[in-house]
């Protein structure tokens, strides 16, 4: 395996406006993926996900928002550093109109960038295929309880 890109694709049953609200607004991130969240969805934005009472502090830094198409945001950089393209993983959901749904294409691409070992990297890469295997479907489910502003 290369573990150069993490794809995963899901249809949801809400307009692509709605999932994109869902996967760019920290109130919303809140109830699918992490415990608490902080961010501006915004070019340039540094926020933070955070999981447990703070046991897990993830930063992040906003790259692309282009609703209600696309939403991109780096992580996962070295502890103290704030994401950018030459430190961390570059995490894009694209958004499509799909029947009465959308199409949610999520990509995490960065990962040979990292430099690490390669034992690091594929226990990484597949912690991340974990999660994401986990999170995205509540994505899914929750989405469709989302009443759009």
């Amino acid at each position: 395996m290369e573990y150069g890109k993490l794809e995963r694709e899901i249809h949801v049953a809400a307009a692509p406006a709605v999932v994109f609200d869902v996967v760019s607004r920290p109130e919303h991130i809140r109830m699918w993926w992490s415990d608490d969240a902080s961010l501006e969805p915004a070019p340039g934005e540094v926020g933070e996900l955070v999981w447990g009472d703070r046991a897990e502090v993830a930063a992040i830094t906003v790259v692309d928002v282009d609703p209600p198409h696309r939403f991109s945001f780096r992580w996962i950089a070295p502890d103290g550093e704030v994401p950018d393209s030459g430190n961390s993983l570059l995490v894009t959901f694209e958004l499509e109109p799909s029947g009465d749904g959308t199409m949610l294409r999520l990509t995490e691409s960065g990962w040979r960038e990292k430099g690490w070992e390669a034992a690091v990297l594929e226990e990484a890469f597949h912690d991340h295929e974990r999660g994401w295997d986990l999170f995205l479907p509540r994505l899914r489910d929750y989405a469709p309880t989302v009443v759009p502003r």
